[in-house]
């Protein structure tokens, strides 16, 4: 006969009477969850102390690291007073997640920019990237990116904190083990340092954040002082005291037109998927314009920026400074600095005008680059589609400059600053040309809108990126060349060049900035003011021909066709 005693009660079961009861399993469940977030949390500072700060570098080998900021941090950790342990790793968790938030900014900014975020100049060019967001991406595609934006600049100091104080916590409850942990890693990373162990290229011992501090640091410092230096350099301009009517006396009855074509680089007449279809084009137009009685001259010019910022190499070549940031482009164009442009204005000889696409508010810097009248994106009559950033193709700019003001009878000589943005980012859809004859209104552009690629066809490949690039700036040549075929005379003179190197996407990360420029004419007495330059005959540059800074253009220019300064 069985019994059971008192000292041995049965086993309480579950409901079904199939095992134990569910207080046993919510406590192991409670641990397992327990030890699962414990391990989130490390693998979330771990991932965010080893996150690189260039995209080209986001590979699998970059997480398989040791970071010795993560060794120092545990260590300051542990030998926190318990009072001070809390409030100590929330500051420390919001100071990882905020050099995360850097790390991410630079992504970004290499990725376009070719170079990180500047502390102290960049906060400006956020409102441009939203702008060029919403007229690429719609209203919408804007919206939605600074939602995305602001979430992650919530939620990374604040899961970097929790995850900082859960370590912490659990690290103080099992000390001694967490002791032992902390010397055998901080072993391991000296002596990964000793042996020099490297994964991919890069230590193994990484001290990524340290690093990326002590530079921010230094470039701090640098931009701080930037301001007074670039201050001090616009107040030399050596053409400042030339009489107006010794300026420019080699151009007078020209009209001269300065022409930026958006992105047009190095990359797009030397790279081998794409130099020899623009170089055709060039070759092609070369010897259409010396058909027409043209002739040409090319050469390279070195531009402060990559990737974007049009408006700074814009401003580099028409004032001869190198203006390479917001805080430099405030400081010129509130200063009284002769600009190429500017010289035109101030002899009397030339109306000036300025046709820029992109400009779609108001533009008080037109009037310090010595323009009396400015057509922008709102003043074109353009009645088209948009194409991408683009908002009015190449061809139709051109068309309407000379409705308005080239093709005019009696007319004065004219200096026009053209800007072209067909060829700029992201290069989806990308126009093609049509019949001079056919432009209208522009809404002939309809039908080639419609049988353009998305953006998202466009951005699947490097590959598809290239191709797209190079024929938009296939089409910004054609439409160039065309109208000066078409429209140009004797007193044409034509300068036309990139304003700064495409996306890394498209010159795959060469560090180089050099854009070609181009001084057309059919005058031969104005080539041969030039014959010093030592650039190469025709539409495109040789690869040994003369790399000048975009800052000494200026200069070289008015000395060429005019007096020396002084």
């Amino acid at each position: 006969m069985s019994h059971r005693t008192p000292d041995h009660p049965p086993e309480t079961t579950d409901e079904t009477g199939s095992g134990p009861a569910r207080g046993g399993k919510r406590a192991g469940l409670a641990g397992g969850a327990a030890g699962s977030m414990t391990v989130l949390a490390g693998a979330l500072l771990l991932g965010s102390l080893l996150l690189p700060d260039q995209p080209d570098r986001l590979t699998p080998a970059a997480f398989a690291r040791l970071p010795g900021e993560g060794v120092l941090l545990t260590v300051v950790l542990l030998v926190l007073p318990p009072r001070a342990r809390r409030p100590g790793a929330v500051g420390i968790g919001v100071l990882v997640g905020l050099v995360t938030l850097l790390k991410c900014l630079d992504i970004g900014f290499y990725t376009v920019l070719f170079r990180p975020f500047d502390l102290v100049l960049d906060w400006g060019l956020l409102g441009s990237a939203a702008d060029c967001l919403r007229q690429t991406s719609g209203r919408a595609g804007e919206l939605a990116a600074l939602a995305g934006v602001l979430l992650l600049v919530v939620a990374a100091p604040a899961l970097t904190a929790a995850a900082t104080v859960r370590l912490s916590t659990v690290m103080a409850r099992h000390r001694a083990r967490s002791v032992r942990v902390v010397l055998v890693l901080g072993t391991a990373w000296t002596t990964c340092v000793v042996l020099g162990l490297r994964t991919d290229g890069a230590p193994v011992a990484a001290a990524l954040d340290a690093g990326l501090l002590g530079d921010r640091a230094r470039q701090v410092r640098v931009s701080l002082a930037d301001a007074r230096l670039f201050g001090r350099r616009t107040a030399v301009d050596a053409f400042a005291r030339t009489p107006a009517d010794r300026l420019l006396t080699g151009l007078r009855g020209k009209d001269v037109l300065f022409t930026f074509v958006e992105s047009y680089g190095r990359a797009a007449i030397e790279d081998p998927a794409m130099g020899p279809r623009v170089g055709a084009v060039l070759k092609e137009g070369t010897a259409a314009l010396a058909a027409a009685g043209f002739g040409a001259r090319s050469g390279w010019l070195r531009s402060p920026v990559t990737g974007g910022g049009s408006w700074l190499a814009h401003s580099t070549f028409l004032s001869g400074l190198w203006v390479s940031n917001q805080q430099r482009f405030r400081t010129l164009t509130s200063s009284d600095r002769t600009t190429l442009t500017g010289a035109f204005r101030r002899t009397g000889a030339w109306r000036t005008v300025g046709i820029v696409p992109g400009v779609l508010v108001a533009w008080p810097e037109g009037r310090f680059f010595g323009l009396d009248h400015v057509y922008d994106g709102r003043h074109l009559d353009y009645h088209g589609p948009g194409f991408g950033w683009s908002q009015v193709p190449d061809q139709f700019a051109l068309e309407t400059f000379r409705r308005r003001e080239f093709g005019k009878r009696g007319r004065r000589p004219l200096m026009a600053e053209i800007v072209l943005t067909s060829s700029h980012y992201p290069w989806a859809p990308v126009p093609r040309a049509v019949d001079w004859a056919a432009l209208g209104d522009g809404s002939v552009f309809r039908r080639v809108r419609r049988g353009g690629a998305t953006e998202k066809e466009v951005w699947r490949s490097p590959e598809t990126v290239r191709a797209a690039y190079r024929g938009s700036v296939e089409y910004a040549l054609h439409s160039l060349i065309g109208f000066v075929r078409r429209y140009g005379d004797n007193n044409t003179v034509l300068v036309f060049l990139g304003d700064h190197q495409p996306v890394p996407t498209v010159t795959a990360h060469s560090p180089r900035k050099d854009v070609p420029v181009t001084l057309v004419a059919h005058d031969p007495k104005v080539l041969a003011r030039i014959t010093g330059w030592g650039w190469t005959e025709g539409l495109k540059p040789a690869p040994n021909a003369p790399v000048w800074p975009m800052d000494g253009f200026r200069d070289r220019f008015l000395t060429a066709f005019g007096p020396r300064p002084g």
